[in-house]
């Protein structure tokens, strides 16, 4: 049975952020907390600019993959763009096809809401560059003839 990927209803928050809360571990960080993670995941689930999808390795098994989209309007685009944030697989699911299954689930959500784009930042060591890569995702597809980058500041 192949992985599959949902749209996460209200009630999910606590297996979102449980696998948030793993993805925080998985690199290194002990901030935010669990109740911050739950917290925040409820908060964002009311509002109807985010979305978190789950996945899953087949129907027997609880989720083990999630993927957060962020939606706004856009200028440039004259329509609402997505953000494609915190895509993260358990280890013990990773290689059975359930990013893939999340990252399909992400555009077609993207194309239902009428979204001209869709984009991420991720870090060029990051394994899942293959799978962004793999569905289209460029760093030159505003330009061919540059990267794009990615700028960020703290304001701490």
């Amino acid at each position: 049975m192949p992985a599959r990927a949902w749209l996460a209803e209200v009630d999910e928050a606590e297996p979102v952020a449980r696998l948030l809360v793993a993805f925080r571990d998985w690199m290194g960080k002990d901030w935010p907390s669990e109740n911050a993670f739950l917290a925040s995941v409820e908060r964002l689930s009311e509002d109807p600019n985010t979305e978190y999808l789950l996945g899953t390795t087949d129907d027997d098994s609880p989720p083990t993959g999630v993927l957060q989209l962020r939606y706004r309007f856009s200028v440039w685009t004259a329509a609402d763009d997505c953000w494609l944030e915190d895509l993260f697989v358990l280890e013990s699911a990773r290689g059975a096809g359930v990013g893939s299954a999340l990252v399909e689930l992400a555009l077609q959500r993207a194309r239902e809401r009428g979204c001209r784009r869709i984009e991420l930042d991720t870090n060029e060591d990051n394994p899942a560059v293959a799978l962004y890569e793999r569905f289209g995702f460029s760093s030159s597809y505003k330009s061919p003839r540059s990267r794009d980058v990615f700028f960020g500041r703290r304001l701490d």
